[in-house]
């Protein structure tokens, strides 16, 4: 939490991170974020779960949102305001590891599937990796060592990085436990935490006799489960601020079939039988487009009617995929709420970007909520559930096996 400390260490491990700066007020913030450039990350310090954090795009965005972030730092009995460059369409990446202070050993390295900008909590993260290189992870694990030891925790530890362009970024470091240990532990087979508790009272990893062990032959996928429904009034939009109240995971060979199980499990079966056609309802921002197109055509060739907004659907006719037009809410009625409300949608992708945007899309994120329509709200996440549709079509048998059997010695 004390970031002029935190900047030395890295500098003294010639470690990267974002460019930052500390603000005991918001003015002093503002100029920071205009040294910095658009868009940043603003935060109090010394707060858990995210609160009051949040991406500012544009400096109307910053102003609006700082005085939030200097309320909790005083709740906090502080004053200190973190303002981040905020690194767009980068991977963020979470490590979990234990160490006696004098050998550090890994427990687990997560890819999130949602872009970094999402509290890490509220992402779906995926055991080992599946899309970074050999040679990244080991750096990741190498750089996540050399923390470890430099600050001579005893016990376990987080690290959160960032992968942008073939470089890592450290986020943050906790000198403690997370809540991945968990599912770092079912997906392993370690038991970090009673691990982590014999180092504390004075046992060494030698003495334990804990190595590293190789990455595990299967995929394990953590996926956030969300108290939405609970509260009305509430969106479903993903951000830097924590929301979700629990997780579940799915483990199979593959990761598409890893992710299935992870969403069933929360509720959504992305493959449920339908008496009329599926159909797939997408709207994205303009960066979006060209990956959206992506998945528009993916989603038809497995027998999905792509639906879209006026914006959305014109990408789409250019790049030779069929595409029914439907209003948006504020175009009047008959528009997307509707259909929805009407049954007639089955899978929802819907990005934004603004705070006007995020307003003037808000009913649609909470009726198909309400549906328990399965939606998407990041494209990586709509990626992923491709592959997870295009795995169920080609091997729709679940396949059970208990954490012993997943945990067996091959």
């Amino acid at each position: 939490e004390d970031r002029g400390r935190f900047d030395e260490l890295l500098t003294k491990l010639a470690l990267k991170r974002p460019r930052s700066g500390i603000a005991q007020n918001a003015e002093d913030a503002r100029k920071i974020a205009e040294a910095i450039g658009f868009p940043v990350l603003v935060r109090p310090s010394y707060v858990l779960g995210g609160r009051a954090m949040m991406i500012a795009y544009t400096p109307d965005e910053f102003d609006a949102y700082v005085h939030m972030a200097v309320e909790a730092a005083r709740d906090a009995g502080n004053t200190a305001i973190l303002v981040d460059e905020f690194l767009k369409v980068a991977i963020e990446v979470d490590v979990d590891c234990v160490s006696d202070g004098k050998r550090c050993v890994i427990g687990g390295v997560m890819q999130h599937i949602e872009e970094a900008g999402v509290h890490s909590g509220d992402s779906t993260s995926v055991l080992p990796p599946y899309s970074l290189s050999p040679e990244l992870v080991l750096s990741i694990e190498e750089q996540s060592r050399m923390l470890a030891l430099e600050l001579g925790v005893v016990g376990l530890m987080n690290i959160q990085f960032a992968v942008k362009g073939g470089e890592v970024y450290i986020i943050e470091v906790n000198p403690r436990a997370s809540r991945t240990v968990p599912f770092v532990a079912k997906a392993t087979g370690r038991p970090l935490a009673k691990i982590a508790a014999k180092l504390m009272i004075g046992m060494t990893l030698d003495q334990l006799g804990i190595y590293d062990i190789p990455v595990p032959k299967h995929v394990s996928v953590k996926e956030s489960v969300f108290p939405f429904s609970k509260f009305p009034g509430v969106d479903t939009i993903l951000g830097p601020e924590m929301r979700s109240t629990g997780e579940v995971m799915g483990i199979a060979q593959t990761f598409a079939h890893a992710f299935g199980k992870a969403m069933l499990a929360s509720g959504l079966d992305l493959a449920k039988p339908t008496k009329t056609q599926r159909r797939a309802f997408i709207s994205v921002r303009d960066e979006d487009k060209p990956v959206a197109a992506t998945i528009a055509r993916r989603l038809h060739a497995l027998g999905y009617q792509i639906v879209a907004t006026r914006g959305t659907a014109k990408a789409f006719e250019s790049a030779q995929i069929p595409t029914e037009v439907v209003k948006k809410v504020n175009d009047g009625s008959p528009h997307i709420v509707d259909a929805i409300r009407a049954g007639t949608i089955n899978l929802v992708i819907n990005t934004t970007l603004g705070s006007r945007e995020v307003k003037d899309s808000y009913s649609l994120r909470r009726q198909t909520l309400l549906a328990n329509v399965a939606y998407f709200t990041t494209i990586a996440a709509a990626l992923a559930a491709c592959d997870a549709l295009e795995a169920r079509a080609q091997d729709s048998t679940v396949r059970v096996r208990s954490l012993q059997e997943w945990g067996a010695p091959a």
